[in-house]
């Protein structure tokens, strides 16, 4: 037992712990261990850890080849039940802190919610615009990028009827208000996979965002990416955060699949 677990009560059951314990030896650096390797990892003795490791390749989460030891994918389903029970939001709350950490910018979670982009998750890291965003703020679509990879999602037909919905107005003297030229932008989020937005919700405000789509390829979210262009040039939003983004929306994907 470590220094940081709890201290057992009298309805600690032993033998779960040190089962247990024999799964969490294995890990990336040691997918593959001998009897030797777990029992000296785990604490165990040669015995109790060849019943530990006996009992788990009979219920099907250890496999061996005759002398070494791994585990199967079996195990993932110990952690199905907790991640099919969390919600968007926590699901993307972990990676979104990963980016930020990453990139040193405030990096954002949001959803469509008729004409407007709603955020459900965040990691603010400095105050760049002159509203405060928290969780449950709404911005239009139009002007944003999450909007519009949320937008780029849709039919043409229903994009069409958001936009009637809430007309494009300038919000910035950079905001794009232009029915045709507004569509010709969502179609080419739509083909790249991405979208960045300059000044045109607020002065001063770049933001890249992609989509976040569930199992069935459905785009279920966007998250962002926030500077300002004080401190970032749009070349070095594209080449340097863009790649960080994407690689948090696989991520992000791939837990998704598994809820």
């Amino acid at each position: 037992m470590s220094a940081r677990d709890p201290e057992p009560s009298s309805e600690y059951v032993q033998s779960l712990a040190r089962g247990l314990g024999v799964i969490r030896a294995f890990d990336a650096e040691n997918p593959s261990l001998t009897l030797s390797d777990v029992a000296r990892r785990t604490d165990l003795t040669r015995a109790a850890a060849r019943r530990f490791l006996h009992t788990l390749q009979t219920l099907g989460y250890v496999r061996s080849d005759g002398r070494a030891f791994a585990l199967t994918p079996k195990v993932l389903e110990l952690g199905f039940s907790y991640l099919s029970a969390l919600t968007l939001p926590e699901v993307v709350q972990p990676h979104l802190e990963a980016l930020s950490r990453e990139v040193d910018e405030s990096v954002s979670a949001g959803v469509l919610a008729g004409t407007e982009v709603v955020y459900v998750a965040r990691v603010p890291t400095r105050r760049i615009m002159s509203v405060r965003i928290t969780i449950g703020t709404r911005f239009p679509a139009y002007a944003t990028s999450m909007g519009r990879v949320l937008l780029a999602a849709l039919p043409e037909a229903a994009v069409a009827d958001i936009l009637a919905l809430l007309p494009p107005e300038p919000l910035t003297d950079r905001t794009l208000t232009d029915p045709e030229a507004l569509a010709a932008e969502i179609a080419q989020v739509c083909e790249q996979g991405w979208s960045l937005v300059d000044g045109e919700l607020e002065p001063g405000l770049r933001s890249v965002a992609a989509p976040v789509r569930d199992r069935t390829g459905t785009v279920v979210a966007a998250v962002n990416i926030s500077t300002s262009a004080t401190r970032d040039t749009v070349d070095r939003v594209r080449e340097t955060y863009l790649p960080a983004l994407l690689a948090t929306t696989r991520a992000i994907e791939a837990d998704l699949r598994l809820v």
